[in-house]
């Protein structure tokens, strides 16, 4: 089963696990397409829309938990 990291890239996490778009978007991540997204760690991301990116980790490991991978 595959972890994820504050470290993680937004375009790793998406190829490793695609369920974590809505998550992503639900926080305000709207711009997942976006080349400059893609080379972002989810801790660079999570700092710009002002969200702790450690609960953030969290939550999208124990989803990706839930789903099995």
């Amino acid at each position: 089963m595959a972890q994820i990291s504050k470290d993680t890239k937004i375009g790793e996490l998406l190829n490793i696990f695609p369920e974590s778009a809505p998550i992503l978007m639900e926080i305000g991540m709207h711009c997942l397409g976006c080349p400059a997204s893609q080379m972002e760690t989810i801790e660079e991301a999570a700092m710009v829309h002002g969200i702790d990116g450690g609960l953030l980790v969290e939550k999208i490991n124990a989803a990706m938990t839930a789903a099995g991978k």
